[in-house]
């Protein structure tokens, strides 16, 4: 039904792969690859494709790259679970190192966590950093000690999903509509294209393409007292994006500004979470310039 109506204005990316800790990592090309280097970065749950919108008012000025975060989108699932912030941020460095560096950074959520840590840690990769409200950590806060107790939970939370099942939904229009349930501020004709890519045919209709176990985490994540330590090491400007309607705002470090070197940050009216579907034209507003500088 709805996915062809969506791609009526969009030119469609080139897929290709990058080897990361032995996973095939997707990634999703706009061409331009003579210009600077633009990666975006979705977040937990989501997709690469999710950018499309975003990735077509850049196609012209950057080379634009977004990737499917392991255990998401069509890249590989990590066998025993390992969906750390290290784990991923090293996937996000092998897709750099790929595409050109050093690269400017549109991040989401999760994704702005992960590409934090990349910048910390491997700074010459990263020229410019827009993040988009990804300063928490998805640790619980009493689990921020390591011992025997946090290893008990760990294990627990993790065994758990040995028994769980996805439901398959019966068409692409049910997946829609959960997407919609989920997120009523997606915007109606942009979510049939969202829906499509984020879910796979099987017997009984279509299921996520995520991997369930991407919530565990791995015994290696690094603990919200560690995360300001990261973010100290990034060298590059950084702009912080949060919505003024956003739910997951409260849930944000209260003062990363602290820790981070060269930092902006602003806030986008009438925007939920998802910024870059709520208000794209304000968001661009705001990017433009910055990943110009």
């Amino acid at each position: 039904m709805g996915f062809d109506r969506v791609l009526f204005a969009l030119v469609t990316p080139i897929q290709r792969f990058v080897t990361s800790q032995r996973l095939r990592i997707s990634c999703w090309d706009w061409g331009n690859p003579s210009a600077p280097t633009l990666l975006l970065v979705h977040g937990g749950r989501d997709h690469a494709r999710s950018w499309d919108r975003i990735a077509e008012a850049f196609r012209d000025d950057y080379h634009v790259v977004a990737l499917d975060l392991r255990g998401h989108g069509d890249s590989d699932w990590s066998i025993g679970g390992n969906y750390g912030l290290p784990d991923n941020a090293l996937d996000v460095a092998a897709v750099i190192e790929s595409s050109g560096a050093p690269a400017r950074i549109l991040a989401h959520s999760y994704g702005g966590s992960v590409s934090l840590v990349t910048a910390g840690t491997f700074p010459a990769l990263v020229s410019r950093l827009a993040v988009m409200e990804g300063t928490h950590s998805l640790n619980p806060p009493d689990q921020d000690h390591v011992g025997v107790e946090w290893m008990r939970n760990w294990a627990r939370r993790l065994r758990g999903f040995e028994t769980q099942e996805s439901r398959p939904y019966p068409s692409l229009q049910a997946a829609e509509a959960r997407m919609r349930e989920a997120n009523p501020r997606l915007p109606a004709d942009f979510l049939p294209h969202l829906a499509a890519y984020a879910s796979r045919p099987v017997e009984g209709g279509y299921m996520w393409k995520y991997d369930l176990w991407v919530n565990g985490r791995s015994s290696m994540e690094l603990r919200r007292d560690e995360l300001p330590e990261f973010w100290e090491a990034v060298e590059c400007p950084v702009l912080l994006v949060t919505g003024s309607e956003s739910a997951a705002a409260g849930r944000q470090h209260p003062n990363p500004e602290a820790h981070l070197r060269e930092v902006r940050r602003v806030q986008i009216e009438g925007a939920g979470h998802w910024i870059h579907h709520d208000q794209k034209d304000a968001l661009l507003a705001e990017l433009r310039p910055f990943f110009a500088d």
